[in-house]
């Protein structure tokens, strides 16, 4: 009885000794770089000097700093962007792979492939192909139509990352699109054929509303990754972020302020709390627009 009654007191701790070694790596990784995130964000502390508390100071300069207000504008133009074309898509493309017709099993794993493709490697083909000297503008000069500055005009830039962005990410959400999709019964749309439905007409009435939940997810997902893109601009814009900085991100915008031996870590903390609160916001307003359609 003492033995059994011992294990039943002991029982209780055996859950967490399992839960113990990711708790401690979502604590150190994830926990304290976020909340010194948010510490750091009311000081003035800088890469090498601890810094004192400055209140808001940090959020008040920030409403008068121009490069913000570019970083935020550019930010909220890769959502408006990206956002639609990787919801609309990748659905399409799911549909064309779900197809059983000889070969679609390449055409799976080439649609795949530049998921899986270093965003270094990626930045550097489309870096290669929309050169000034590159394979593009070398194509347009053979037809006379003169070269294009996709690397140099401020908007053509941000246009061109937005292109590899939806390139990279096609097959990621073509995935998840296939799960989904694999889900819709069959009958519904043999039932809408019988009715008289076309092609486009099952696609509106019934693909879709089926796949709703999952094009809310995506949105979502796509929308959070879209506003804190730093990796296609920085590659095809440099650490200058294009033409007089034109082109730079809020991401970018950290990364260039806090970095360094001096880097002003509170104020580059600032810019990422801003940062986490409209994703958070984004994400929210996904959802809440699902749920009016759904009333």
């Amino acid at each position: 009885m003492n033995g059994s009654s011992r294990i039943r007191r002991q029982a209780p701790a055996g859950p967490w000794l399992f839960a113990a070694p990711g708790l401690l790596v979502i604590g150190a990784f994830v926990l304290h770089p976020f909340v010194s995130t948010v510490v750091n964000a009311f000081t003035d502390r800088r890469t090498l000097i601890p810094g004192e508390f400055v209140g808001l100071a940090n959020f008040r300069e920030l409403l008068h700093d121009d490069m913000f207000w570019i970083g935020l504008r550019n930010s909220t133009l890769y959502v408006v962007g990206v956002v639609p074309a990787l919801v609309i898509l990748p659905l399409l493309l799911a549909l064309l792979v779900q197809k059983n017709i000889p070969g679609i099993t390449f055409f799976r794993s080439a649609f795949y492939t530049p998921v899986v493709a270093s965003i270094v490697v990626v930045g550097l083909i489309w870096v290669w192909l929309l050169d000034e000297r590159g394979l593009v503008n070398a194509l347009l000069e053979t037809v006379g139509a003169g070269g294009v500055g996709f690397l140099s005009d401020q908007w053509l830039l941000l246009l061109s990352a937005m292109t590899v962005t939806v390139w990279k990410g096609l097959g990621y959400y073509m995935i998840i699109y296939l799960a989904a999709l694999a889900n819709v019964p069959r009958e519904l749309h043999e039932a809408a054929a019988v009715d008289g439905a076309g092609p486009v007409r099952r696609f509106l009435a019934v693909t879709v509303p089926a796949v709703r939940s999952t094009m809310v997810l995506v949105a979502a997902l796509s929308s959070v990754a879209a506003f804190k893109v730093f990796s296609e601009v920085y590659l095809l814009a440099g650490p200058s972020g294009g033409p007089a900085g034109e082109d730079t991100t809020l991401v970018m915008l950290v990364q260039r302020t806090g970095t360094g031996l001096s880097g002003r870590v509170g104020y580059a903390s600032a810019i990422s709390v801003v940062v986490f609160v409209v994703t958070v916001a984004l994400m929210l307003l996904v959802l809440r627009a699902d749920r009016r359609e759904e009333t």
